[in-house]
Order: structure tokens, then C-alpha cells, then sequence
């Protein structure tokens, strides 16, 4: 298998991003993005979807923490396309169901080449600390959309909404991980009917 890797940089007005990819990795992540809570989530993903994944970040967090989040979600969602590259041999589906506690989500993801985020989560608080709870749901549609992934994310119950955004970000991983896997009775074929995806 080749190296399922990439590296992204994206620079605006608003944000400067490098992210590092490695789709086969340990879990192993580093992140320097100016928002603690968005990091600690990552490192859900990473860990959980046995990514290495380096994210760097200069954002306007002086204003508020939107735009540095939803362009995360981009560059990250760019280094998958990249990684995955013609998406040959993968599963393409994976979803997963993951608990913390009294919370439970579920994700559902096809590596589709169509981007769509259909996402439900009610929220008690407008913030888990510092971080805008809105802001889960912008960092997934950025990556939906260059990923060219649809995402299906549901909060199934909850009371702490803590623990059902890290939910959502471990499901997330688990489910990346399932859809990036290479299926080892299909390795050389497209996971379409089409011939492309």
C-alpha cells in the first residue's frame, strides 16, 4: 500500500493553517490552534481513528474562535481528499456509535465524493467554557465539504454538553477510521458501481 499521506497549508486574511496527515498512523497527534477545547478534540480523532495528525493554526481568535474552527475543519478535510486520493481499495462507509457516560452519538460517513453534513444536537449552554457549541457544527461542514464526504451526526442523548460534543468527535473518529480502511478483499477496486468516485 502507499503512503496515505498529506500536507496542507491555507492561508487567509482570517487564518494561517499547516496540517500533517498520516491516515495509517498510531494516533499520535500535535496541535497549536489558540482554542484548548477544539485541540482536546482532535486529539479525539487522532487517537481514535489511529491518525497522526499535526495541526498548526494562527487565527483570528481575537474576534471569536469561528473562523480559525470552520478552517481547521477545511484544511483537515482537504488532507483527507489529498491522503485518500482516488479512494481505490477503501471501505468508504464507516460509522460508529460511541458513549461518555450519560451521552450518546452516532456518525455515519461516505467517503462519496459528494459533500453533505446532516447534523443534530441540542445543547443545553451556549458554551462549553470558552468554546461556542455552534461551532462543533461548522468545524464538521468544513470538512464535509472538502473532504467530499457526507456526514450523517446525530446526538442521540445527553445531558452534559461536554460530553456530547466529545462524543460526536470520537464517533467521528471511529468512523473515519472504518471508511479509510482498505478493504483486503476489494484492494484494487473502486467502491463504486459508477467506477468513480
Amino acid at each position: 500500500m502507499s503512503s496515505r499521506k498529506a500536507s496542507v497549508s491555507r492561508k487567509t486574511l482570517e487564518t494561517a493553517i499547516s496540517v500533517d496527515l498520516s491516515i495509517d498512523g498510531s494516533g499520535k497527534g500535535s496541535y497549536s490552534t489558540g482554542v484548548p477545547f477544539l485541540e482536546h478534540m482532535l486529539d479525539q480523532v487522532s487517537k481514535h481513528g489511529l491518525f497522526d495528525l499535526t495541526v498548526n493554526c494562527k487565527g483570528d481568535t481575537h474576534i471569536d474562535d469561528h473562523h480559525t474552527v470552520e478552517d481547521i475543519g477545511i484544511a483537515i478535510g482537504s488532507a483527507f481528499a489529498d491522503a485518500l486520493g482516488d479512494r481505490k481499495g477503501i471501505q468508504r462507509y464507516g460509522h460508529a456509535y460511541v458513549p461518555l457516560d450519560e451521552s450518546l452519538s452516532r456518525v455515519v460517513i461516505d467517503f462519496s465524493g459528494r459533500p453533505g453534513l446532516f447534523f443534530t444536537a441540542e445543547y443545553k449552554r451556549p458554551k462549553v467554557g470558552t468554546f461556542d457549541v455552534d461551532l462543533a457544527q461548522e468545524f464538521f461542514q468544513g470538512f464535509a465539504n472538502h473532504a467530499k464526504a457526507t456526514l450523517h451526526m446525530d446526538v442521540l442523548r445527553g445531558t452534559n454538553d461536554h460530553h456530547k460534543i466529545e462524543t460526536l468527535f470520537k464517533a467521528f473518529g471511529r468512523a473515519l477510521r472504518t471508511a479509510c480502511t482498505i478493504d483486503d478483499r476489494a484492494a484494487d477496486a473502486m467502491p463504486s458501481t459508477k467506477g468513480t468516485l
